[in-house]
């Protein structure tokens, strides 16, 4: 669960809908932490990589982040009660890899630092094949994300504009998260579910979208789909340009206030992210 800075708190209900008329996932059953479980994905379900053309990448191939591709939010960002101060020198570019690594370091009043990147205002995409190759840590307190908001947030704000949550990842356990947010009848919904996986491992975290849905895949298996379609349930954030984001939280309402200092420092390495549009 995330939300931007200037946005108000999130409701802490989900708002499952029955109607929401989900496919490919069984009954959600609700863990406690506003994420359900269900069991591990049909394999046998994957993307057909034919059907899209590559419209923008990052490769990481240069030796520092590509400034006209990402902004970096800086500061305290005062969300989800985080415990890390956001700084641009927690990411860097080498050997082909993005590395964003939180650190055991008082900056602002924080306890921690770490590092936020998002391509507002410089890339966004409506509606295509999203993902990323990456290498997450794992340890108390740690929560890296790789997803998207509504590029009018700003503008109508968290949830109107909409939140594509595309993986999540808390503490040391083994579920890979992918969630959507959104308003409906004037409170903040949510539907996601979560797959285990081998988060300290390479895997690729992606998303399909178009217009009737919005499915998520780790290692292009599909473990859970969102029905978008004709705006059902109030969707129609979902309709509009989203921007991408790569942060590694520490701490914060979902993985706890605790945090191992044994982990730190940790660190999320991305070999890229790429954004596909469907091919005619």
């Amino acid at each position: 669960m995330r939300r931007k800075i200037l946005t108000p708190l999130k409701t802490v209900a989900i708002i499952l809908l029955a109607a929401f008329a989900l496919t490919s996932c069984q009954k959600v059953q609700d863990t406690g932490n506003n994420h359900p479980y269900v069991p591990p994905p049909d394999t046998t379900k994957t993307i057909d990589t034919t059907k899209y053309s590559l419209l923008w990448s990052d490769e990481f191939s240069g030796s520092s982040i590509d400034t006209t591709k990402w902004n970096f939010e800086t500061g305290n960002l005062h969300v989800n009660n985080e415990e890390e101060y956001y700084q641009a020198a927690n990411a860097t570019v080498a050997n082909g890899m993005l590395s964003i690594t939180a650190k055991n370091e008082s900056q602002g009043g924080q306890p921690y630092t770490s590092a936020r990147m998002n391509t507002q205002n410089k890339f966004t995409v409506t509606y295509g094949k999203i993902e990323a190759r990456i290498k997450l840590p794992t340890g108390a307190g740690l929560w890296p994300a790789f997803w998207m908001l509504g590029s009018d947030i700003s503008i109508v704000s968290w949830p109107v504009c909409g939140e594509i949550d595309i993986m999540e990842h808390i503490n040391s356990d083994s579920l890979i998260y992918g969630t959507m947010h959104w308003a409906s009848g004037g409170q903040a919904a949510s539907y996601g579910l979560n797959m285990a996986s081998t988060p300290s491992q390479w895997h690729i975290y992606s998303v399909t979208w178009d217009t009737n849905s919005i499915k998520w895949y780790v290692d292009n298996n599909l473990y859970v789909t969102g029905n978008i379609a004709n705006n059902i349930n109030s969707t129609n954030a979902f309709h509009n340009p989203f921007f991408i984001i790569l942060n590694l939280a520490v701490g914060g309402d979902w993985p706890g206030a605790y945090v191992d200092p044994g982990k730190l420092p940790a660190t999320m390495l991305v070999d890229y992210v790429r954004v596909y549009q469907a091919s005619n």
